[in-house]
């Protein structure tokens, strides 16, 4: 065999795809959305992860473009099993989850993952087999950064004092009560599976039965805490969530960048989302949190800016929101490949 005839085998063995991913005809065992933007770089290596997966499980893969400016789309209509939608403009986490769903089918579970992370080996198996519990109708996993660390995913329902806490004492005092931090601090709650309030939204496995019961995303929140709002109201539909740390996906963090415009987005989310759910006394004590929060902070330009912003509610219209495409001819209108 000649050099040139080596590199060619060697070459196809490699292309030759550990796992098909089913078409949308056919059933599949969990359909697995992922809204991109500005992912190019990222797309590949989930897609790849999942082609692992794919040997044990029957996989839909739906990558939902939010109007990428790069070559998002392109990357994944490059994977001929994938159907890649644009969904007709920048819709946000929410709007580009509710745009995939329309291309879902019929599957037992849908699992909305962040573009830039992969999925460790076993990680599905270990989402699905807890997700088989009476009563369990969304899983989470542990979620790895770059270096291989745990990260902060794990969330408790928002409320002022736990607000007023994270404002005083942010990440220090790990061991402080729940009701002082919303955010899930101590090390061992990510060694053992148990039930949650709610989580980060990098992540989540939810059953096709709570997934119809709990309907479509809140598009009000264009990106940040609408994955609050949709395990507040998995709950108040009967379901738990559940996390699952033998379940591991690792996550770049790197998605489609950060802005202080996003920071102040975070912020004032934050404010909306607790508005959406309780009265207006309450919800201004949980503003005066927020303010207090970046007050404490506002040695950092940053935090000075969005304390500007998060004091200003009629400034709040001029954040990141959802824009429909001017169209062209890259643009097909939400339609798949």
């Amino acid at each position: 065999m000649t050099q040139s005839e080596s590199n060619t085998t060697r070459d196809s063995v490699e292309s030759i795809p550990v796992g098909r991913f089913v078409g949308s005809s056919e059933k599949a065992d969990v359909v697995i959305i992922a809204v991109t933007y500005r992912n190019e770089a990222d797309v590949d290596g989930l897609l790849t992860s999942l082609r692992s997966e794919a040997s044990a499980h029957r996989l839909r893969v739906i990558v939902a473009d939010n109007d990428s400016p790069d070559d998002t789309l392109g990357r994944a209509r490059a994977h001929a099993d994938v159907i890649a939608v644009h969904t007709g403009g920048n819709l946000g986490y929410a709007g580009g989850i509710n745009a995939a769903m329309a291309f879902a089918g019929e599957a037992d579970a849908v699992l909305v993952l962040n573009p830039d992370l992969v999925v460790n080996p076993g990680a599905i198996a270990a989402l699905r087999e807890r997700l088989t519990q009476p009563g369990v109708g969304i899983v989470v996993p542990l979620i790895l950064d770059g270096t291989g660390d745990d990260t902060i995913s794990l969330r408790r329902e928002p409320s002022v004092l736990r607000s007023f806490g994270d404002a005083l004492f942010g990440s220090r005092l790990r061991r402080r009560p729940g009701y002082l931090s919303e955010l899930v601090l101590a090390p061992d709650a990510y060694a053992v599976a148990h039930p949650i309030d709610w989580a980060t939204g990098a992540a989540l496995l939810i059953s096709s039965e709570a997934a119809s019961a709990i309907g479509t995303w809140d598009e009000q929140f264009f990106l940040y805490s609408e994955e609050t709002d949709y395990f507040r109201r998995a709950r108040d539909a009967g379901y738990a969530t559940w996390f699952e740390p033998t379940a591991i996906v690792r996550h770049s963090e790197g998605g489609s960048g950060a802005s202080l415009a996003l920071e102040q987005l975070l912020a004032v989310n934050r404010i909306r989302y607790f508005a959406k759910h309780h009265g207006r006394l309450t919800t201004t004590l949980f503003h005066g949190t927020a303010v207090l929060n970046e007050i404490t902070r506002c040695s950092d330009p940053r935090h000075r800016a969005i304390l500007r912003t998060v004091a200003t509610p009629r400034s709040w219209r001029s954040l990141p929101h959802a824009q429909k495409s001017t169209g062209g001819p890259d643009h097909d209108g939400g339609g798949p490949r």
